[in-house]
């Protein structure tokens, strides 16, 4: 063997290995990415799911902002739903104990609604007071971060909940 074709042997199996290498990370980041978009979707369902069978059974809407939503549950205690910009999380507080339902949660909203549709369109009339409130729509969106960048970006998640107990 000589040393040229050592060297071009070298650069052929430094290319090939930088190849290599290319695709196992570029495939390592996929899967990573997909993962963590499976679990956000899950989260998120969770969640709504959790909101939705709470809404739908509580006797009434007492206080309500943007961002958090108080109820005096069927069992006579208070349930409560706030969103901290901050923490960019979303609890569930029911008596003296706490969960938080979202994490990585850059915005979220609640709207309150009177049941009743206006006149020739699907939309509902906005709710004066939380007294008159029957329906609620949540919006919020989540992003999460790999490896310190913002890869995965969950579109909006949008619902509307009808209290049922009225």
């Amino acid at each position: 063997m000589t040393l040229v074709e050592v060297m071009v042997g070298l650069a052929v199996g430094s290319l090939l290995m930088a190849s290599i290498m290319t695709l196992f990370s570029f495939s390592s980041r996929s899967m990573v990415s997909l993962l963590n978009y499976a679990e956000l979707e899950r989260q998120s369902q969770h969640a709504l799911d959790i909101m939705s069978r709470d809404i739908r059974s509580v006797l009434r809407l007492v206080e309500n902002t943007t961002t958090s939503l108080t109820f005096v549950d069927n069992d006579g205690t208070s349930l409560r739903y706030a969103y901290n910009p901050e923490a960019k999380t979303l609890v569930r507080t029911k008596g003296n104990a706490s969960e938080i339902l979202l994490e990585g949660c850059d915005s979220l909203s609640f709207s309150i609604f009177q049941r009743n549709t206006q006149q020739s369109t699907f939309d509902q009339f906005p709710a004066g007071s939380a007294s008159t409130c029957k329906l609620l729509q949540l919006n919020w969106h989540c992003t999460r971060k790999i490896l310190g960048s913002v890869m995965n970006t969950e579109s909006m998640q949008s619902a509307k909940i009808v209290i049922r107990t009225h």
